[in-house]
Order: C-alpha cells, then sequence, then structure tokens
C-alpha cells in the first residue's frame, strides 16, 4: 500500500505543505506541477519553488505571489493567514465565489472537488468563529486568491502522487496570540481550533501561529487517521518550510512509501442483551446513545435465556468516549451489564460534494480507499427534492445517482 505520512511537529500550513508534497514528485511531476499551476490564469497568481533551510535542514519553499505580492510577508508568526473573515457587504471575496473560481480551473475533476470541499470547511469554521451564515463570511481578495493557490496545489500534488492511503502526527499549533483582522487572538485562532476539532494536536513552548486554518483544514479532509508514523519503507521524504525562524525546525516534513496493509484505527463495541424493554423505551434509549457520542447504536432480535425473546444492543464508540456511553448505556437501559471489546477499524475515505440537478443541488456523500468508490445522494436532499416537486423519492433519487457519475466517478 502506497502511504502518504505527514509530519506536523511544527505545526502546517497550505504553502508548507504544497512545498513538502511537491519535494515528493518526480523530476516530470515538478515541471506538470508547476506548468498547470502558473498556467491556470488564477488571477495573476505565480508559484515559484525556493530552496530553504531552517535549523540546518534544506527543504523547499514555495513561493505564491499574487501579481508580483507575496501574501502574509511581515506577519509574526511566518505564516500566511488568508482566512480572515469579516461578517460585512464590502469584502471583495465570498465562499461562492470562491467555489465557482474553482470550478473554472483547468484541473481534474477530482482536483477541484477536493479543493470545494477543503474551501466549504474553512467558510464553515469562519462562519461558526464570527457567528455569522456561511453565506456572509468574505475573505481579503488577495489573501483568497493566495490561499486558492495553496489549497489547489495542495490537491493537485496529491492527485500526481496517488497515495492509497494518508495519515499524520498529531498537530503542533504554537502558543500565545496572533493579530488577525478582527484584532488580536488566542492561538490556535477560533477558525483553525473549529477545523481541528476531534483532531489530535498540542501546544508547546513554542510562542505563534503555527498551524493556519487552510493547513488545518487540508489536514482534515485528506488524513485517514492521525498518530504516531506507521511502519512503512520511505522511499522519498519532502520538507517543506516556513518562512520564519524559531528554536526548532520550522517544517512539514513528507514521507512516501509502502506500508503494511493495516487497521485505519480502532473502534470499541459495547454489547448487551436486553429482554425487558419496549421496542419504543429501546428507540428512545439508542437515540440518547448517539447523542451522547455514539458512532452507531443498533439492536437486533436475539433469544435470551428460558426462550424469552430480546434484542442484541450494539454501541460503537471510539475508545475514548468508553467511560460516558458505558454510563449512558446503564442510564438509558435496564440492563445489568455489557461487554467492551476493542476492534480493528478499516473504513474508505469520506468526503461530500454537491451535484447539480435537475431538482437542485444535492450533495453526494462519496468514499474512497482500498481501490474502492462509492458514493450515493445525501438522503435528506433527495427527500426534500422529493417532498417539494411532488415526486416518488426513487425517481429523485436515481436521477441525482445519475447527476453525480457525470460530474464524477461512481
Amino acid at each position: 500500500m502506497k502511504l502518504l505520512y505527514l509530519e506536523c511537529n511544527m505545526g502546517a500550513a497550505g504553502d508548507m505543505l504544497m512545498s513538502a508534497l511537491y519535494e515528493l514528485l518526480d523530476h516530470g511531476q515538478k515541471a506538470q506541477f508547476l506548468r498547470t499551476m502558473n498556467g491556470l490564469g488564477l488571477g495573476g497568481v505565480e508559484l515559484t519553488p525556493l530552496s530553504a533551510r531552517t535549523c540546518g535542514i534544506v527543504g523547499t519553499r514555495m513561493q505564491v505571489t499574487v501579481h508580483g505580492t507575496e501574501e502574509g510577508t511581515d506577519l509574526p508568526h511566518g505564516h500566511k493567514h488568508a482566512h480572515d473573515c469579516h461578517a460585512h457587504s464590502h469584502s471583495h471575496s465570498a465562499p461562492g465565489h470562491i467555489a465557482s473560481l474553482i470550478d473554472s480551473l483547468s484541473l481534474p475533476e477530482e482536483v477541484r472537488s477536493h479543493a470545494r470541499g477543503v474551501y466549504d470547511a474553512i467558510a464553515a469554521a469562519e462562519a461558526e468563529a464570527h457567528g455569522c451564515p456561511v453565506e456572509q463570511v468574505h475573505f481579503h481578495e488577495v489573501g483568497a486568491l493566495d490561499a486558492v493557490a495553496d489549497v489547489t496545489g495542495v490537491c493537485y500534488a496529491i492527485h500526481l502522487l496517488g497515495p492509497d492511503k494518508i495519515t499524520a502526527s498529531p498537530v503542533h499549533v504554537g502558543a500565545g496570540q496572533v493579530r488577525c483582522a478582527h484584532g488580536v487572538v488566542p492561538v490556535p485562532a477560533p477558525a483553525t481550533a473549529a477545523l481541528l476539532r476531534g483532531i489530535p494536536s498540542y501546544s508547546g513552548d513554542i510562542q505563534g501561529e503555527l498551524c493556519t486554518p487552510t493547513g488545518a483544514a487540508l489536514l482534515a479532509h485528506f488524513a485517514a487517521r492521525f498518530g504516531p508514523m506507521p511502519v512503512m519503507a520511505a522511499e522519498n521524504i519532502g520538507y517543506g518550510v516556513g518562512k520564519k525562524e524559531f528554536p526548532a525546525a520550522n517544517c512539514v516534513r513528507a514521507f512516501l512509501g509502502d506500508a503494511q496493509d493495516g487497521a485505519d484505527g480502532e473502534i470499541l463495541e459495547l454489547v448487551c442483551n436486553i429482554d425487558d424493554m419496549t421496542g419504543e423505551a429501546l428507540a428512545f434509549a439508542c437515540g440518547q446513545l448517539l447523542d451522547a457520542g455514539a458512532l452507531d447504536a443498533y439492536a437486533v432480535p436475539g433469544t435470551m435465556k428460558k426462550g424469552r425473546p430480546g434484542q442484541v444492543l450494539t454501541v460503537l464508540c471510539a475508545p475514548e468516549r468508553k467511560d460516558a456511553l458505558i454510563r449512558a448505556i446503564f442510564a438509558h437501559t435496564t440492563t445489568n451489564g455489557l461487554r467492551a471489546r476493542r476492534c480493528a477499524k478499516y473504513f474508505l475515505r469520506p468526503r461530500t460534494e454537491t451535484a447539480q440537478t435537475p431538482y437542485g443541488p444535492i450533495r453526494i456523500k462519496r468514499a474512497e480507499g482500498y481501490g474502492a468508490s462509492h458514493s450515493k445522494p445525501e438522503y435528506e436532499d433527495a427527500a426534500a427534492a422529493a417532498r417539494r416537486l411532488g415526486l416518488p423519492f426513487r425517481t429523485v433519487w436515481e436521477e441525482v445517482l445519475r447527476c453525480a457519475c457525470r460530474d464524477g466517478e461512481p
């Protein structure tokens, strides 16, 4: 299995990730990458790979200029922060504009789809951080173009590398405070913190913003899991260097090589037998368990002691949620005991995109990995369209599937 591992001991920014991935490309791919990215006609954006050094380590810093100007050069933390958000109507570039811009680029649809997904996540995080609807999130015009180059560059480099699986280390976010358009905010910036929700991250003694919203969104979008470097035979190593010097080497390190097929992580099964609850009560309990953080909760019929009919309740959760879910099971069911077992977890990497259909925009859920690709419409969107238009659900579902296959791989 071809594995890409991203080491984020000094955080991650879009340009640093792009630089590290660029170093993994072979000579022909590097030429193709620069030719394609600089030929997009992206509003005067130009990418130039520069040799850079940090703490004695030589790597690449991808210089991204817009009409000859490099965004974020004077920021104290040394990373570009192109996602400063403004919830007013006078900003230059909104999420809808960014999506249209990405759609217009001469890149493979897979690359554009990933880039749109990353930007959707950034816009949602900025909206959460600033307490405004996503539609009101705006980005600085130059910063937006700069960040689009970072995002599409990372997506295109991954497309050229073609890894079967991407994993990453826990993310070092830095410490202290950072200045953005609204003033001085704590590190990690609120949007970054929202994007890293559920992802292992940590602070430290190094003062400054080490992980930007763009870096966080890219890691959250592509990495199937976060943890120590798995057993792998690295064939190539890339160093993406940031602008600022820190006491530690300011770089993202990327490893590409072969790894044995293994689990994507662990999941916990909590199982108990129940023979004295009504169907309604058990259904309510399952809903409460999902609200308490269970990944899934379901019951199947079984025969209990003395031939009594009953239900076998299974609750799936992350190992770290074990204690909370055990308490919830005892609180919401009549069981006096349960069994817990750890299981290896294998899964396809999920992503969501939007298909334009005769019934309006419908979200499509896709999952990829292990040589497989699955897709299906978002049920709630298809059902809402069927109700709105008075059509059979199956009619809408099948037409949306046809549209999804036209727009991307099935």
